[in-house]
């Protein structure tokens, strides 16, 4: 039993216990939590009535904070850590055993571990709330930058349309005039060329900038694939790569947009062949689970690097060299797929290359 000064004390020690964990959640920096956590543990460890011998370790999913150990095994006494009312990790305060038991504890220790679990669960509310916060009002800055650049970009598509279709009409004619010099065909063909390829990046443009129409129809996909890949057959075999299709049904139905699902696999399988090495195979393949359709494809190239992945669906943004890619296919891709309700994600190809996975609803 505990003398009236000896419950004093620690009495004392708990409240300030309480005390001081509340400063260190007041003040915390959410950046650095695991510093907070650290004190959060270290009060706790002066708190108990045998303090020198106390050991405490507070885990959580993201977190493991420990005191140092004073010995190899233990008797502890435990409470949850809750967030948004589920278990979310827990606290426990050991003595060293066999040297003590679980009466060691006193009843106003568990309490002021339950209290302190109480008080760190909110804590990891708190800020779960304010990543959520952040993340919105990111995606809300995204979402206006993405407006404005749309207003911006429909507006320079069609002052481009013009001059193009004039720049390949000319050269065409001049075509025609100059059938005896090889060297100045060559350079119109270049022209040519180049004036083809700055007039499919006005039409990602507009694409990205305004609102398509769409029609949309119950199809086959497995069709619309199979005449996507046929139509890059001469592609693929200048590249020396081949493509494989399989798909676990002869009739997989969607209702979608026909040109736009085209589009879709065209662009996804024109970046796979870029990156794909002669002699490697680009892997399309579609199933149904559940309420979805999903389609992969995946290529055995060298792989997006790590960094890159959460920006590439942004416009503009290109791993390729300047003059080779317009930065837009894949924001393309991705605005058809969340048109449709669906999903798209990018995970590495095993041993190397990259997998596109996309998700449409059946209905």
């Amino acid at each position: 039993m505990l003398t009236a000064e000896q419950k004093l004390k620690e009495r004392i020690k708990e409240l300030t216990c309480l005390y001081e964990v509340t400063s260190l959640i007041v003040n915390c920096d959410y950046d650095d939590m695991e510093t907070a956590l650290l004190g959060i543990v270290q009060c706790l460890e002066r708190a108990w009535q045998f303090d020198e011998e106390t050991y405490v370790v507070l885990s959580t999913p993201d977190y493991f904070i420990k005191t140092e150990e004073k010995g190899d095994a233990y008797v502890f006494l435990e409470s949850a850590i809750t967030v948004f009312n589920k278990p979310k990790g827990e606290i426990k305060i050991g003595y060293p055993s066999p040297k003590y038991q679980l009466k060691d504890f006193l009843e106003e220790e568990q309490q002021l571990l339950d209290n302190v679990c109480l008080k760190v669960g909110n804590l990891l509310e708190r800020k779960e709330i304010k990543e959520k916060e952040e993340h919105i009002r990111r995606q809300v800055e995204q979402s206006d930058r993405l407006r404005i650049l749309g207003e911006i970009t429909a507006g320079i598509a069609h002052e481009l349309n013009t001059p193009l279709a004039n720049i390949l009409g000319f050269t065409e004619l001049l075509k025609e005039h100059i059938s005896d010099d090889p060297q100045a065909l060559k350079d119109l063909d270049k022209i040519i060329t180049n004036t083809i390829f700055s007039r499919e990046v006005v039409k990602k443009l507009m694409f990205f900038a305004c609102e398509m129409p769409e029609t949309r129809e119950v199809i086959n996909v497995v069709e619309v694939i199979e005449d996507a890949i046929n139509m890059l057959r001469t592609t693929l075999r200048q590249n020396e790569v081949s493509c494989e299709f399989e798909h676990s049904e002869d009739n997989i139905q969607l209702r979608i947009d026909k040109i736009q699902l085209t589009q879709v696999v065209f662009n996804l399988i024109v970046n796979a062949i870029y990156f794909a090495p002669p002699k490697s195979t680009i892997s399309v393949s579609l199933t149904t689970e559940k309420d979805n359709v999903i389609l992969k494809i995946a290529d055995q190239g060298p792989g997006i690097p790590e960094e890159s992945i959460p920006h590439i669906f942004d416009p503009f943004f290109t791993t390729k060299p300047v003059g080779e890619g317009s930065g837009l296919g894949l924001s393309v891709v991705h605005g058809i797929v969340q048109s449709h309700h669906g999903s798209i994600e990018v995970t590495a190809n095993i041993p190397t290359g990259t997998i596109f996975t996309l998700q449409f609803p059946k209905k």
